[in-house]
This record gives C-alpha cells, sequence and structure tokens, in this order.
C-alpha cells in the first residue's frame, strides 16, 4: 500500500510549536480583534490555515475545495423548491467528499483487492499504483462539511450565507485533524453568536487540556514504546506478554485519542467554543454496545443518524436490522483504514454486538456504571471486565500490519503460553507507565460522572488538594515528556 503517512511536521499538541502558536492566536484573538464577530471568525479562519498548513500548505486546497462546494450546494438547497434537484445538489456533496476520500486514501486498497481476486482465479494482471501522500484529517473534514449539506437538505438547519463563519467552521483548529467531528447544528452557530471572555471556562478549558496531555504524553507515548516493540517482534513473545502488548496499545489508543479530544475540546473553551463530548470513559462499559456509546461519540453518531437510520435502523425486520448491524461496524472499521484488518475490527464487534442485540441488551446500559456508590456490584464489575477483555483482543487486529500477523498474535494469546510470566523489554520502566495507567483509572473512575474526569473532581475535592492535584500531574506530564509519538488518528 503506497499511501504515505507524512506526519514529521504537523503541529503536535504536545509540542512547544503548539503552544507558541497558542498563545499568540489567544492574544489577539481576545484582544486585538475582539471588537465583532466577523473579525474574530476572520482571525480563527487565518489561524486555521496557518496551523494545518504548517503541515504542508498544499493540502489547504482540499479543505478550501471542500468548504466551497458545501457552502453554495446548501446556498442553493436553500431556494431550490423542486426535489429533483435538490437530490441532484446534495449527490454533488457526497460525491465530492466521498470522492476525496477514496481518491488519497482507498485508491490503492482498491487496487490491490482486485488484483488479488483476479489472482486467486490464476490471472496476472498490472496495474499502475500511486504513491500517495494521506491529507491529515482528511477523515474527519470530509465527514464533518458533508453532514451539513445533508442536514440542509433534510431541512434540519438552515445554510448559512456568512462565507467565513463557514469556512472557520470546516477548518476550526483544535478539532481539524483528529475531531470531534462537529454537526453544523451545534458549531457553525457558535460562530454568530457574540462571544466574551469568560474567566471560568477558560479556566475548565486549561484543566481539560492538562488532563488531555496526561493521558497523551504519560499514558499513550510511554505505552507506545512498548507495544510497538513486542507487535512488531510479535514471533519472539509468549502468549502473556503478546496479551500484555495489546493491553499496553488499548491504553495508548485511549490515552492517544481521548486525549487529542480532551486538548481539543479545552482549547476550543478558551476561544468560547463548546464542543460535543468525544469519549465517556468507554473502558468502564458492561457490554459491547455501551462501549460504542461512549467511544469517539461523533464518529459513532455521525454513522447512525447519516447511515444506520437512512438503511432503516431498527424500523426494518430483524432480518434488515442484523444487515444494517453489519455494515454499520464494517464501514466503521473501512473509515479507519485502507486495510482489512480494520475490517476485521469492525466484523468482529459487529459479532460481540449482536448478543446485546438479540437479548435487547443494546439500550440497557443509559446510565453510567454504579452512578451511586464507589464500587459497582460484583454482577456489574464481572460485565465490565469480560467487555473490557474482548475489547482488548479485539484491538490485536486494529494495531497488527494484516490480517495473518493479527490471527498468530491471537494464536499465541490462546495457546498455553498465556499462563508463563510476560518477558518484554525494560520491564522496570515499563511497570511505571502501569502504575501510571493505574492512576488514570482511579482519577477517571472518581470523576466519571462529568465529561471528562478532572471536571468532577474539582466540584469534590477543597482547594489545596486540588491545587496539589494539578501541579502532581503537571510534574508527571514533564517527567514522562521524553519520549514523544504523533497521535495515531493522524493517519485516518
Amino acid at each position: 500500500m503506497n499511501i504515505i503517512y507524512n506526519f514529521g511536521e504537523v503541529m503536535l499538541f504536545n509540542s512547544i510549536d503548539f503552544i507558541v502558536f497558542l498563545v499568540i492566536v489567544f492574544f489577539i484573538y481576545w484582544f486585538v480583534v475582539n471588537k465583532n464577530i466577523r473579525s474574530q471568525n476572520l482571525f480563527i479562519l487565518i489561524a486555521s490555515y496557518i496551523f494545518y498548513g504548517w503541515w504542508d500548505w498544499r493540502f489547504l486546497s482540499l479543505i478550501i475545495f471542500s468548504s466551497f462546494v458545501d457552502f453554495y450546494v446548501g446556498k442553493a438547497l436553500k431556494t431550490e423548491g423542486r426535489d429533483e434537484i435538490r437530490k441532484l445538489l446534495v449527490l454533488v456533496s457526497v460525491v465530492v467528499n466521498l470522492g476525496l476520500l477514496i481518491a488519497f486514501k482507498y485508491y490503492n486498497f482498491f487496487i490491490d483487492s482486485f488484483v488479488s481476486a483476479f489472482s486467486f482465479f490464476g490471472y496476472t494482471m498490472e496495474t499502475n499504483r500511486l504513491r500517495i501522500i494521506l491529507p491529515v484529517g482528511i477523515s474527519f473534514y470530509t465527514f464533518q462539511t458533508l453532514s451539513y449539506s445533508i442536514d440542509v437538505y433534510r431541512k434540519k438547519i438552515k445554510a448559512t450565507t456568512d462565507f467565513v463563519a463557514f469556512f472557520a467552521f470546516v477548518s476550526f483548529f483544535p478539532q481539524l485533524v483528529a475531531g470531534p467531528i462537529e454537526r453544523a447544528s451545534n458549531l457553525l452557530p457558535q460562530f454568530s453568536t457574540p462571544r466574551k471572555f469568560n474567566y471560568d471556562h477558560a479556566v475548565e478549558g486549561t484543566r481539560q487540556i492538562l488532563w488531555g496531555l496526561f493521558k497523551k504524553i504519560v499514558i499513550a507515548d510511554h505505552c507506545a514504546t512498548y507495544s510497538n516493540v513486542i507487535f512488531n517482534n510479535y514471533g519472539d513473545y509468549s502468549g502473556s506478554t503478546l496479551f500484555l502488548g495489546a493491553f499496553f496499545f488499548t491504553f495508548q489508543i485511549y490515552g492517544d485519542f481521548s486525549g487529542y479530544s480532551d486538548i481539543a475540546i479545552g482549547t476550543a473553551k478558551l476561544f468560547g467554543f463548546k464542543l460535543m463530548q468525544n469519549f465517556a470513559f468507554p473502558y468502564f462499559s458492561r457490554n459491547i454496545a455501551e462501549f460504542w456509546r461512549r467511544w469517539h461519540i461523533s464518529l459513532s453518531s455521525w454513522f447512525r443518524d447519516y447511515l444506520y437510520i437512512p438503511l432503516g435502523g431498527s424500523r426494518v425486520q430483524r432480518s434488515k436490522q442484523i444487515r444494517n448491524i453489519f455494515i454499520i461496524f464494517l464501514v466503521s472499521g473501512f473509515w479507519h483504514g485502507a486495510n482489512w484488518t480494520f475490517i476485521v475490527w469492525g466484523l468482529i464487534h459487529s459479532l460481540l454486538f449482536l448478543p446485546s442485540f438479540f437479548v435487547k441488551g443494546n439500550r440497557r446500559y443509559i446510565d453510567i456504571i454504579a452512578s451511586h456508590r464507589i464500587i459497582p456490584p460484583v454482577n456489574e464489575i464481572a460485565k465490565m471486565v469480560s467487555t473490557f477483555c474482548l475489547i482488548v483482543l479485539s484491538w490485536v487486529f486494529f494495531r497488527s500490519q494484516n490480517i495473518k500477523q493479527a490471527f498468530s498474535i491471537i494464536g499465541e494469546i490462546f495457546s498455553t503460553s498465556l499462563f508463563t510470566l510476560p518477558n518484554y523489554p525494560d520491564e522496570t520502566k515499563a511497570q511505571s507507565t502501569i502504575y501510571m495507567i493505574i492512576v488514570m483509572l482511579v482519577i477517571e473512575w472518581l470523576g466519571r460522572k462529568k465529561d471528562f474526569a478532572l471536571a468532577e473532581l474539582n466540584s469534590r475535592i477543597k482547594m489545596p488538594f486540588r491545587h496539589l492535584l494539578y501541579y502532581s500531574l503537571l510534574y508527571t506530564i514533564l517527567w514522562f515528556s521524553n519520549v514523544q509519538q504523533t497521535f495515531i488518528y493522524f493517519q485516518f
């Protein structure tokens, strides 16, 4: 697969470049261009393009083109009354956005799969493969702008005539490259609402950024060190060590992606914007259905509203409901990347989801686990642990380079070597990462009732101890900052 992931110049949230950028943008936004909304929106648009162009300015043309198409599709839908023309207009949006996504992300995958299919029957084909640079965040901003056109078509929202506000909505830098995938109904009106600096919101945003940095730098980056070694040399390790590698990756991807979301949401609060919650403590889930209500909420709800429900959702007969479940999970897997491992990962989750569906347990756990007590009942602990173990095993397919590697790892995990002591590089150093995972889980467990852990603890802990917690987290972040990894979801 000749897709090139070139993230060397991306302005990472955990970099000095971003800190300097954020301070400058914050100062100008609140103290220079604070006279009117349009000036603020224009400045946000310019800052967002600088943020994205820091990686590769040439790919700004894709965001601008996608924004341009959907802005004028929306304007045309606003005045057009004929159904056939309206359908044609929204089709233009779908074709343009998905066309860009397919061309840059899936072209070689389809070519390779086509050739492999013919090779299976003994035919040899010559094809031209492209060396494609995958634009950072293309899966996120194309879905965001596409949902706008669909919602205008459905008459759920009114099309905007504010060119600057719409372009700023599409390219808003905190969530531009890895979400949350915002709906126009939530974020776009905020670009038309007067924004004044709110000290409490800014403090809350800073607190959420701190927690996001802890999950990214302390948890994700150090888990990556060990999971990478184990997965890249999987043939050398026992089942117990491979399971530990999957365990490390489980917290790597959670700390990485939920950490990014926390930093993005917290950064948006600094500028007077409220983004949707993207993670709701998913590893405390009691079944797979609850996990998917709490994991990457902006994507799972996007597929629910724009794919699952249009297919009939749960309003159709049982066989079609099952079909819809398989479609939604397979497409969700495929969204993550042009590799069969992601499709199999989606298939696994559809199979894990079905038992809850058959017993009508997919809508059972709406509330947070043990919402009125510290220790949950034994049966809920058992459900949470078993669900977590299934999730850990499913991540093996997500992390593996190919299907063969994934099945080799799973096969070894389910062998007798699972009952041996793990033997992995830098065991002593890795133990400190495990201790930090425990610290994170304790803090998130205590703070699981709010949008992010520190929001709950802020109201439960008295001032001196609260500051002690914040300074301890900051010190730990600085202590663990010797390792830096790019964000996993930049490649999606």
